[in-house]
């Protein structure tokens, strides 16, 4: 996540997807931004959602309206704006800079997992998603991404789990069902389901204790987003029977 993202039309889906998920389970909500520095890229610049608000008030009114009131006062974009309201309730944001260094990232981890320790549901939200084999872990711009290696101390700490992972060139169904089926073996035990964007997933994993939340969750989410946010569940291939929906 970067500063200059806030209040695009990213973030109104993702704050609405997390708003959802409180609302539905009652869970306390850890949000981690992963912030990274700004880089003056044109990212973040699809806000012309909020000089429509007839067509996109209605999935969010409270968001919405915070949000355009936020872009409005043209003060310099930051996250802290929404820290500072009640739009995520039982929430609290870790918005440490993430480091590239290995070590510096160790120490950053381990910040985030003693703050994070008293919550039931975790947040991630790094510039492009999971790990991929060019960005090794302590490189040049692996403060971009989440490493596995998090992902299973943190669902070892007995947190669910949900993480932004950008879109790549590849079939959408086949890349959702790969990241969910890795997600699953990295999370043991858990429910694991993924709610879509146009441009990002949101990949989603449930402690055991948390399985009951299950429906609650998609059906606010499809109530209240509609064609705009979309759910996923991983599918199970049974042989010559076919698939199976988990």
């Amino acid at each position: 996540m970067k500063n200059q993202y806030f209040g695009d039309i990213n973030d109104y889906r993702k704050y609405g997807l997390l708003r959802a998920i409180v609302r539905a389970s009652g869970l306390s909500l850890y949000v981690a931004w992963m912030l990274t520095p700004d880089d003056g890229g044109s990212d973040g610049k699809f806000v012309s959602y909020l000089d429509d608000p007839e067509r996109w008030k209605s999935y969010d009114l409270e968001l919405y309206c915070a949000l355009r009131g936020f872009m409005r006062d043209k003060e310099p974009r930051r996250v802290s704006m929404i820290e500072s309201t009640d739009l995520l309730p039982k929430t609290k944001c870790f918005s440490e800079v993430v480091p590239d260094a290995g070590l510096e990232r160790d120490e950053w981890f381990r910040q985030l997992l003693v703050s994070a320790r008293d919550f039931d549901f975790i947040f991630l939200d790094p510039d492009n998603g999971l790990e991929i084999k060019s960005k090794p872990y302590g490189r040049k711009k692996s403060s971009k991404y989440l490493y596995w290696r998090e992902i299973e101390e943190l669902w070892s700490s007995g947190m669910s789990l949900l993480i932004y992972q950008h879109f790549i060139h590849e079939n959408r169904c086949g890349f959702i069902q790969r990241l969910l089926a890795k997600l699953q073996s990295k999370t043991p035990g858990s429910l694991v389901e993924a709610f879509s964007t146009p441009n990002v997933v949101f990949l989603m994993a449930l402690q055991p204790e948390h399985h009951c939340f299950h429906q609650a969750i998609v059906n606010d989410v499809r109530k209240r987003w509609q064609e705009q946010v979309r759910h996923w569940e991983l599918v199970r291939h049974t042989g010559q029977d076919g698939p199976t929906l988990g």
